[in-house]
């Protein structure tokens, strides 16, 4: 067992994890409470889906909930190896999972340049293992994609917001990212998690964006040759 800043800091090793349990132990509402959209599915045909992880997922999910093109968000726990998760598991550090927003939503309503500047401007990815005072591995920027298009579109944009962070002075990216089948399953959170803003308006959601802008068009970048890390 791991304790103080440590914890916060290092990322528990898979036999150091705790294991988890076999099903999910508690409820998971069926529809979305601002969108009145199904939390788990099905979606429309054409929908996508892209897992990402800005900090206190409470936040991250109402900001894309108010995105245009959004058909349904919900808050989960993924990136790590304990299988179903509680939310006092996760906090520990102890599972190695982010704190992360499922994100469904119409291509044809939402480009992947506005959801990516949406998730570079509403975080600061330049932190590590935290989010302004959240301090722990379960606070790191994340982005997990599950089509090539997402990954160039990705690469392209994180190409762009680096050289918009050094110029202004911030360090560099540390957003991990990678295939959503390798980040493993996205395990649904509690049901008072899901859209917690809603419930609880006066509720904890700092902003920790960076104030640089995502510059416009980093579309122009894809096929550029840019390689995964």
């Amino acid at each position: 067992m791991m304790f103080g800043s440590r914890l916060k800091s290092t990322m528990v090793e898979r036999d150091k994890a705790l294991p988890g349990r076999d099903s999910r132990p508690f409820t998971v509402p069926a529809r979305h409470a601002v969108l009145d959209t199904p939390l788990e599915g099905p979606w429309p045909e054409g929908t996508q889906v892209v897992y990402l992880a800005m900090g206190c997922f409470w936040g991250a999910e109402k900001t894309f909930w108010q995105t245009p093109g959004v058909v349904t968000t919900a808050v989960g726990y993924q990136g790590g190896y304990t299988p179903n998760p509680t939310y006092e598991e996760t906090c520990s550090s102890l599972t190695g999972h982010t704190e992360a927003v499922l994100v469904a939503y119409d291509p044809a309503k939402l480009s992947l340049d506005e959801l990516l500047r949406t998730f570079w401007e509403s975080h600061d990815p330049t932190q590590g293992y935290r989010q302004g005072n959240d301090l722990g591995t379960q606070y790191r920027s994340a982005f997990y994609w599950t089509t090539d298009e997402q990954r160039d579109a990705y690469l392209a944009s994180k190409t762009a917001y680096q050289a918009a962070l050094d110029k202004a002075g911030f360090g560099a990216i540390t957003t991990e990212s990678r295939p959503a089948e390798d980040a493993g399953t996205f395990w649904y959170a509690e049901d008072y998690h899901q859209q917690y803003l809603k419930k609880n308006p006066a509720g904890y959601c700092p902003d920790h964006g960076t104030g640089v802008a995502c510059p416009i068009g980093v579309g122009v970048l894809y096929g550029t040759g840019v390689k995964a890390e």
